[in-house]
């Protein structure tokens, strides 16, 4: 089975306010890795690519069998990717955020 895997508007900003923190981050650092910001990117996409085979794997957010998280390493930290599994077929990032964040935004 092959879950559809699509993102809310929500989550589409969580990512571009990621990129531009690690890129905004790096610029501020002499000598920083300007590809870091593409490569962490790169790492969420490749995780959220696993929810297309894999959802239910992911643990649970709550008392609903079907929200879920998703967490996906990346250097020291990582991020965490807040999931509903919505039909037999699709699955809906909610949010995503840094790992040492308090909460989704």
């Amino acid at each position: 089975m092959s879950f559809r895997v699509r993102l809310t508007r929500e989550a589409q900003a969580d990512l571009e306010r990621l990129f531009d923190f690690v890129l905004e981050r790096e610029l501020e650092h002499e000598g920083g890795d300007l590809a870091l910001a593409e490569q962490a990117l790169d790492a969420v996409r490749a995780g959220l690519a696993t929810l297309q085979t894999s959802p239910f794997t992911c643990r649970k957010a709550g008392s609903s069998p079907f929200l879920r998280e998703l967490i996906i390493p990346f250097g020291r930290a990582g991020y965490v990717a807040l999931f509903e599994i919505d039909s037999p077929t699709t699955v809906t990032i909610l949010a995503v955020r840094h790992q040492l964040e308090d909460d989704y935004h």
